[in-house]
C-alpha cells in the first residue's frame, strides 16, 4: 500500500458533518459511513479532506478528529447554522467555491472527488469542471424516487429539484457505488442508470468499536438492572423509518410469553424539546404511546453518541429496523457485529442484510402483528437469541471497513491512474 500515501481524495458531504452526534434530523448512516470510510483510508496512508457546510460559526473549519492527517473542513455557505434541506440548494455555488479556496490556499490536488447525497453530487460536478474533469465517485445514499414510493403525505415526498439532481449526478459521476443489488435495480429501472457506471460495494462496520460485550457489563453501563429486557430502535425519528408499526407491536405482545416484562427504547431525535420544537413525528410518536397506553413500555432516550452505541446494542435482546425504505441498514450490521439479532422490515438492503431465520428475522414493513409475532418468538427463547447472535458477529465481520474500503480504494485507483502523486 506504500504508492497509495500520496493519493489524495475530496470527500464531499454537504448537508450533514460525519462529526455530528447521531439520531438528529439529518445525521445517521451516512455520517457514520463517511467517518468510518475516512478514518479506514487514514490507515491505508490515504489523506481525504472531508468537506462539509459549515453550520456554527463557533466551530473551528478545520479538524483533525478523524486522524491519521485527514481533515473536516467546515466551509461557510450561507449562514454558519442549520438550515432545511429545502434552503441548502441555493448555497451549492457558496460551498464550491470555498473548497477552492481552501484547496488553493493550501495547495493540494485532489485525485478523485468521493461525493455523497445529490447536493453534494452538484457540488462535485462543479468542482470536478473547475479542476480539469477530476474523476468523480458518487454514493446516493437514498433515493428520491424510492422515498417517493413510501411518501404517506405530500410533506414526506421528495420534489422535483432533488429528482432531477439526482439524475444530473447520475449522468456526471464516473462511478456510482451502491449498497447492494437492490439498489443498483433501482437505479436501473427508475433513473435509467448507464450499468457500467454502477458497482456493488456495501459499507462497512468498525468490528474494533461493534463487537459482542457481556450483556451484565452492557446493562450496568446503561443503567439497566440484570432482569431488565430491552428492545431497541437506532435512527431518525422521521415517517420512513417506521417506528409506529414497531410501537404498535410492543403494544400487542403478549407478556405473558416472556419470563420478565420487556421495554422498548428508542435512541434517536429530541423527545424532551418544548411542544413548539418538537418534531411532528416524535409528537406523534409520543402520542401514539399514550393512545395505546404504554406507559413506561416505551422510553424515548433521545441522541446518543456513538461510543456508547455497543453498550445499548450488547445489552438489548433484540434491535429492531422496521423502516418503509433503506437503501442498507447500518444500524443492523452494528447491532449484528455487537451479537445481537435483527428484525428488520424486508425492504432495500435489509432484505440482503438481514439473514433470515439466521442472524434474525425479516418481516413486511407496516405489518404490526407479524413484527409482533417475530418479536414474541425471539423475546421467549433465550437459546435462539443465543444462536442467532453468535450467527450475526460472525457473519458483520465479513463487513469490517478494512476489507471494504480496499474494494473503494479500487474504484480510486482505476479512476486515477494517471492523477496518482508519486512519492
Amino acid at each position: 500500500m506504500g504508492k497509495l500515501i500520496m493519493l489524495r481524495i475530496a470527500m464531499i458531504s454537504y448537508h450533514t458533518c460525519p462529526l455530528a452526534t447521531l439520531g438528529g434530523k439529518d445525521t445517521g448512516g451516512m455520517n457514520v459511513y463517511v467517518r468510518d470510510l475516512t478514518r479506514e483510508l487514514g490507515r491505508m496512508g490515504i489523506h481525504v479532506d472531508v468537506f462539509t457546510r459549515s453550520q456554527d460559526d463557533h466551530v473551528p473549519h478545520v479538524l483533525h478528529d478523524l486522524g491519521y492527517g485527514n481533515r473536516v473542513v467546515h466551509v461557510p455557505a450561507g449562514p454558519e447554522s442549520p438550515k432545511s434541506k429545502k434552503e441548502l440548494a441555493s448555497y451549492i455555488p457558496e460551498f464550491v467555491a470555498g473548497i477552492k479556496q481552501f484547496a488553493a490556499e493550501k495547495g493540494v490536488t485532489y485525485d478523485v472527488i468521493h461525493s455523497h447525497y445529490w447536493m453534494s453530487g452538484l457540488a462535485a460536478e462543479a468542482l470536478s469542471d473547475s479542476w480539469g474533469g477530476t474523476p468523480v465517485v458518487h454514493m446516493f445514499h437514498t433515493l428520491g424516487e424510492m422515498k417517493n414510493r413510501v411518501a404517506r403525505s405530500e410533506d414526506e415526498r421528495a420534489g422535483a429539484d432533488r429528482l432531477n439532481g439526482e439524475r444530473q449526478v447520475l449522468g456526471r459521476a464516473d462511478r456510482v457505488v451502491v449498497a447492494t443489488l437492490a439498489e443498483a435495480t433501482q437505479l436501473r429501472f427508475l433513473y435509467k442508470a448507464n450499468d457500467r457506471k454502477l458497482i456493488v460495494i456495501p459499507p462497512g462496520v468498525d468490528t474494533s468499536h461493534f463487537y459482542p460485550i457481556s450483556s451484565d457489563e452492557a446493562k450496568q453501563y446503561i443503567g439497566l438492572k440484570p432482569e431488565n429486557r430491552m428492545v431497541l430502535f437506532v435512527g431518525r425519528i422521521e415517517p420512513l423509518k417506521g417506528v409506529d408499526t414497531l410501537i404498535q407491536a410492543m403494544a400487542c405482545l403478549d407478556l405473558q410469553e416472556t419470563l420478565r416484562p420487556v421495554h422498548l427504547a428508542i435512541i434517536g431525535g429530541e423527545p424532551n424539546a418544548t411542544a413548539q420544537d418538537m418534531t411532528e413525528e416524535m409528537t406523534r410518536l409520543q402520542n401514539l404511546c399514550d393512545e395505546l397506553c404504554m406507559g413506561g413500555m416505551v422510553v424515548f432516550l433521545g441522541k446518543r453518541g456513538q461510543d456508547t452505541l455497543p453498550y445499548y446494542y450488547s445489552a438489548a435482546e433484540v434491535v429492531v429496523m422496521p423502516s418503509l425504505y433503506e437503501s442498507f441498514g447500518m444500524v443492523a450490521l452494528e447491532a449484528m457485529a455487537c451479537g445481537t439479532p435483527v428484525i428488520a422490515s424486508e425492504v432495500g438492503g435489509l432484505g440482503y442484510l438481514v439473514q433470515n431465520g439466521m442472524t434474525g428475522y425479516t418481516v413486511p414493513d407496516r405489518d404490526p402483528q407479524a413484527l409482533c409475532d417475530r418479536l414474541s418468538s425471539l423475546l421467549g427463547d433465550s437459546e435462539l437469541r443465543m444462536t442467532m447472535g453468535r450467527s450475526a458477529a460472525d457473519y458483520a465481520l465479513g463487513y469490517a471497513w478494512d476489507k471494504i474500503a480496499k474494494q473503494i480504494v479500487d474504484v480510486y485507483l482505476e479512476l486515477s491512474r494517471d492523477r496518482i502523486h508519486q512519492p
